[in-house]
């Protein structure tokens, strides 16, 4: 089995619309695909809707977490996997991040109209299309302007990665775990050591989630070199945790294949066991269409 547990789609900030998704995946040779578009479920049920056989969904999320024990403090992502998506105090907190995204969108594009550059807050939810908005759709508007030449690129410190990035209101880390097991859901730590995204998150911090319920870490990853996989790996053997590995894949805001990395079957198999928020869907074959007259 080829499992790939962490892709965005369009409800977020990936180019290809969850349906469209899921049939990549199939092309990837992927047996089981996550989709965990930022603090958002928007996908799910188009995802679900269009799902090829052969071809295994497990829904989920990537929740914007933060850790507010240190200064400056600590940004991380949660990957929550299979859990209820009717649980009011997590989707609640969902709620609040995407409207705290929003703001965000609208500050930072009076930053740059501040330093001279024509953005509207319209066209970035134009680019957005009704999803998650996030500084991709930021980026795209630099892009358009011939600013920048890449997605990577917006995000060098002298664009988005400092001078024009701001904070959002993200989910308090240990509040997230504690939202996720209690909507029958997996948490996962995604990319902890991606040092180009932000702070490495520190092992202490990471062996306080795991004593509060976090289920496991993100090891293999584009954004980990081969010594930060290992370091992940023997932490997690160390606290306990269960060990996956994705893509990460954003569509073309980034030039990661899906299945670039993969979680071994038998911690798949440790999830959807553990999960009891909702179940992964498996795509069934569907008749042909019969020939329009």
């Amino acid at each position: 089995m080829r499992i790939d547990l962490h892709a965005h789609s369009t409800a977020s900030d990936g180019t290809d619309p969850p349906g469209a998704l899921a049939e990549k995946a199939v092309a990837a040779g992927l047996d089981v695909l996550a989709l965990t578009d930022h603090d958002t479920t928007a996908g799910w049920e188009t995802a679900a809707a269009a799902l090829p056989a052969g071809l295994t969904l497990v829904r989920g999320a990537e929740l914007s977490g933060r850790w507010y024990g240190a200064e400056p403090t600590v940004g991380l992502h949660l990957l929550a996997y299979l859990f209820d998506p009717g649980h009011g105090p997590l989707a609640a907190e969902l709620a609040r991040v995407r409207h705290s995204r929003e703001q965000r969108a609208e500050r930072t594009v009076a930053l740059l109209n501040d330093g001279g550059i024509d953005v509207t807050v319209p066209e970035i939810r134009e680019y957005a299309a009704g999803g998650t908005v996030g500084r991709p759709h930021l980026a795209q508007a630099l892009i358009r302007r011939g600013l920048v030449g890449t997605v990577g690129e917006a995000f060098a410190p002298e664009w988005l990665g400092r001078r024009y990035r701001l904070p959002k209101a993200d989910i308090d880390a240990f509040t997230a775990v504690r939202l996720v097991n209690e909507a029958g859901g997996v948490s996962v730590l995604a990319h902890p050591r991606a040092s180009s995204r932000g702070h490495i998150v520190p092992d202490t911090l990471i062996a306080e989630l795991a004593a509060a319920g976090l289920w496991g870490v993100e090891a293999d990853h584009t954004d980990h070199s081969a010594a930060d996989r290992a370091h992940v790996r023997l932490l997690a053997r160390d606290l306990g945790l269960r060990v996956t590995g994705s893509s990460d894949y954003h569509g073309t805001n980034k030039t990661v294949r899906l299945g670039a990395f993969t979680t071994d079957p038998s911690v798949y198999e440790d999830l959807i066991s553990t999960a009891t928020g909702t179940v992964p869907l498996v795509g069934a074959s569907r008749p042909p269409t019969p020939p329009t007259a």
